[in-house]
């Protein structure tokens, strides 16, 4: 059968070793030696022997020393004693073993007589790889008695490198690839390399060659590749008629005679000691030479250059990179492709002219050109040019219809850029800082990224717009272009552009319909915006403010923010699918504007006018063409009036009037004599100035009700729902008492959230099981300084946070489902702590630090709490907390470092 080995062979000498480190090898993963021990010959026998052999000391597989095979001092079970077996062909063992390294397949013959017979055919061992193994000659010379038909073999880094390859050389007759180095190759190998008829490579590295100071001569018939890389010897005499590629990088030799009729592929790269007249003799000698490597030859000239030109004439590829006096003057190379110029200082613009006569040139590299100014190339096949730290440069022109990627960077003087290409689709000149004319005619280019290059003026717009050039640009990138201006743009292509701090530019047009992301961040002084039309779908102008004029059209926009447009004053919003608007501090937004907007985007769900002064009643009228409207936030305003809201918004949930003074303590009636709002959920009042009974109102009659924000509310006094029940207020105060119904059945009243944050004057809190609130779950009364008495029977009740209530002296809880209770800075009693949460069977977290007076010590109630929970103490105050041991199972403290401002958690199981 023929082996599937051979069709994924390993060539572990066929890849050319350019420079490769001295530490590990860069021919392969598989490496025949990780199998082999470094003693005798029994244990290499052991290894790779399919069949025991005499004299093993009892390991035979037939012998009577235990009816166990020994392989790799493992012993392995006959298959016989096994009642299941393992039925695998030969042919299909063979096939599987195929896919598996060298390393493998020493492992798999341990397991079985028939697996190591099938490892060790030779199908798989054609590649004996010994690179940096300290195999002996012994050894070396059993492995190649074993596998005679080896075709690779690599001994680099080996000890007698000279023995070894000898030996290789007469026991394997078959040796298609050899690869040696580190080490003295003598005379005699390079005379016997006639007598390996099937060498085709050969790869020599890091060694000296020869036994004096004579000619090194390598003749063979069916040689076609050769390296002799980091090599000392004087000279050398090649003659190959059949060799194809050589490399003699990096070798030291002064001299080299090429009688090499076929050669194809030359790399003398960093030969330094091989003078101009020495390359010219060798590169012309090979009349069919296609690629050249001559880089770093510092001695090279322009009168080499046009010898190799005229005796190869097929030449296709030439690195002449790091050659210092060529300037390619007078030298034509008219089927050249690719061509390397990097670091050449006598490169100039009049090489251009060189160069324009190579009309199948594909690749062109000039970095590092330090005397290069300019560079005009009009070549059919161009596809790639790379010109990168050419300080002096100042002007590219390129025409050519294959141009497919362009490199030009840290080019500090270039000034002018022009390009003709069908083929180009991507275009990077960041940091191009002195470029001040660019000029694109490139049917297929869509993305441009232009960062950093600040001398652009505002006419590189008309170069992306309609009819510039760019027919079908999608992305555009113009990032710290900090000398534009006033930017237009006119694109029915453009999808996405960015103008990231450019902080000059006080004028932004943008007609691009598809356009559907813009990047604006740090655009400090733009003053004048127009979108019509544009494509997005979100836009975000609070970043911009200074912007007083605006005009959006944008059909698909949902998402408007122009909060801290503080200047904005003329505002055209034409956004028919609009649903989110923020213009919070947009201090200057005047009624006519609101209305606009509301007509022209009758979706709008949710309205931030915060701290929008000029808005009133008639822009609230408005509101009456937003029949979706769901959240409103008129805090920080100066209302007084807010019957426009009621009568306009039917739909609304969310209603947000923090810190509006001006309203008066009737200013809210319609919600609890009307029934205005039936569909109001949230109501934020923080920070207000209406009176305690009319907090008391609201909250007795608004039942539907759930989230309620009293912060800051200097007029409450008490938030007592015992006195009088759930409805709690004076009825001969309200103007409609029927409308304000004493009794309310439980179901009826949804609070769930009441936040009572930093009430200075509220002294005390009572919610009876009377006042029905089932539904509460939260309950924030922190920061109210004076505050007493808390009492709350609230079924549902899970957070209460009364932290720096410094005042608070009597706390009663009926609040089975607490889960977490925050008294930090309290100064309560330890008593009261005791009796307040031992009917908090639930409780999870308890947050008393800074509290003196309050400690846990209480062993007479454990029985009551079902599990553990946290203790938050503060180990640092001005008195020790002492925690006794009890049922509470596991205790965090969470330590205040006063130095450091953070919380540490440490957990101690009691």
């Amino acid at each position: 059968m023929s082996s599937i080995r051979g069709q994924r062979k390993f060539h572990c000498a066929s890849k050319a070793y350019l420079g490769a480190d001295s530490s590990g090898s860069i021919y392969g993963d598989i490496d025949v030696s990780q199998c082999l021990p470094h003693s005798s010959r029994s244990d290499i026998i052991q290894y790779f022997n399919p069949l025991p052999s005499g004299g093993n000391g009892g390991n035979s597989i037939d012998s009577g020393g235990g009816g166990s095979d020994a392989v790799d001092g493992c012993n392995v079970l006959k298959m016989d004693d096994f009642e299941n077996r393992m039925d695998l062909t030969d042919d299909l063992l063979h096939m599987v073993f195929s896919f598996l390294g060298h390393t493998d397949l020493c492992r798999a013959a341990g397991v079985c007589r028939q697996w190591r017979t099938a490892s060790a055919h030779e199908d798989f061992w054609k590649c004996l790889n010994f690179e940096y193994r300290n195999i002996s000659a012994t050894q070396f010379t059993e492995m190649c008695q074993r596998y005679p038909n080896a075709t690779e073999i690599n001994i680099l880094g080996a000890p007698s490198i000279d023995t070894l390859v000898m030996e290789a050389m007469v026991s394997l007759r078959n040796i298609e690839t050899l690869t040696v180095g580190k080490g003295q190759l003598g005379d005699a190998f390079f005379h016997a390399l006639s007598d390996c008829h099937a060498l085709t490579r050969l790869v020599i590295c890091e060694a000296s060659l020869g036994n004096g100071l004579q000619e090194i001569q390598v003749f063979h018939e069916r040689l076609r590749h050769l390296q002799i890389v980091k090599c000392r010897v004087l000279r050398i005499s090649l003659r190959c008629p059949k060799l194809e590629t050589l490399s003699l990088r990096r070798t030291n030799m002064a001299h080299a005679l090429l009688t090499c009729s076929q050669l194809r592929d030359l790399d003398i790269a960093s030969c330094h000691k091989l003078s101009d007249a020495g390359i010219r003799s060798a590169v012309t000698s090979c009349l069919l030479l296609a690629s050249l490597d001559m880089s770093n030859c510092a001695c090279v000239s322009d009168e080499t250059l046009r010898e190799i030109a005229l005796a190869c004439v097929n030449l296709r590829v030439l690195n002449a990179s790091y050659c210092p006096n060529i300037s390619l003057e007078s030298v034509r190379l008219p089927m050249l492709r690719d061509l390397k110029l990097q670091s050449c200082e006598g490169i100039t613009s009049a090489s251009m002219t060189a160069i324009a006569h190579s009309f199948m040139l594909e690749e062109l590299e000039l970095d590092c050109c330090g005397l290069l100014t300019s560079v005009s190339l009009d070549l059919p096949r161009m596809r790639n040019i790379r010109l990168r730290h050419c300080r002096k440069f100042v002007d590219l022109n390129l025409h050519s219809p294959l141009l497919s990627s362009i490199t030009v960077s840290n080019c500090p003087a270039l000034l002018r850029i022009n390009i003709i290409s069908n083929s180009l689709q991507k275009l990077v000149l960041q940091k191009q800082e002195s470029l001040t004319s660019l000029s694109l005619q490139c049917n297929r280019l869509q993305e441009v990224d232009l960062t950093e290059c600040e001398s652009l003026t505002n006419s590189i717009c008309q170069v992306f717009s309609d009819g510039g050039g760019c027919p079908i640009l999608r992305s555009l990138v113009l990032d710290s272009c900090e000398n534009l201006t006033m930017v237009g743009f006119s694109s029915t292509t453009l999808v996405d552009l960015s103008l990231v701090s450019c902080r000059a530019m006080t004028s932004l047009h943008l007609a691009c319909p598809n356009l559907q992301q813009v990047q604006l961040d740090g655009c400090d002084h733009l003053e004048k915006a127009s979108f019509c039309p544009v494509g997005l779908r979100s836009l975000n102008l609070g970043i911009c403010p200074k912007l007083s004029t605006l005009q959006i059209e944008a059909p698909q926009m949902t998402v408007l923010e122009l909060k801290g447009c503080g200047v904005l004053s003329q505002a055209i919003i034409d956004c028919p699918h609009l649903t989110s608007l923020d213009a919070s501090f947009c201090s200057q937004l005047t009624d006519d504007c609101l209305s606009a907007t509301a007509v022209s985007c009758p979706l709008i769900e949710s309205l931030i006018l915060m701290s929008c002064p000029s808005v009133g009643p008639e822009g609230l009228s408005s509101l009456s063409w937003l029949t979706h409207l769901t959240l409103l936030d008129l805090s920080y305003t100066f209302l007084t009036n807010l019957q426009p809201v009621f009568e306009t918004c039917l739909q609304l949930k969310v209603l947000k009037l923090q810190a509006c003074k001006y309203l008066t303590n009737s200013s809210l009636d319609a919600l609890y004599t009307k029934g205005a709002l039936a569909a109001l959920c949230e109501l934020d009042l923080s920070y207000g100035t209406i009176c305690q009974s009319a907090i008391e109102e609201l909250l007795a009659c608004c039942t539907h009700l759930t989230h309620v924000s009293l912060n800051g509310c200097v007029n409450m006094h008490d938030l007592d729902w015992g006195s009088r029940g759930p409805c709690f207020s004076d009825l001969s105060t309200t103007d409609n008492p029927q409308n304000c119904h004493v009794s309310i059945e439980p179901a009826d009243r949804l609070l769930q959230n009441l936040n009572c944050v930093g009430c200075p004057n509220i002294k005390k809190v009572v919610i009876p099981p009377l006042a029905h609130c089932f539904h509460l779950s939260t309950l924030n009364l922190s920061l109210s300084a004076n505050l007493k008495e808390v009492d709350l029977a609230c079924s549902n009740l899970n957070f209460l946070n009364l932290s720096n209530c410094c005042s608070l002296e009597f706390l009663k809880l009926e609040c089975p489902r607490l889960t977490s209770l925050f008294l930090q800075s309290c100064n309560i009693e330890e008593e009261a702590v005791e009796t307040a949460i031992s009917h908090c069977n639930m409780l999870e977290t308890l947050d008393i630090r800074y509290c003196p007076k309050a400690a846990i010590g209480m062993p007479q109630f454990e029985a009551n709490f079902q599990q553990p929970f946290n203790v938050i103490l503060d180990c640092f105050g001005p008195q020790s907390v002492i925690v006794q041991p009890f049922r509470l199972g596991v205790i965090r403290f969470i330590k205040h470092l006063q130095h450091m401002h953070e919380l540490v958690s440490q957990s101690f199981v009691l």
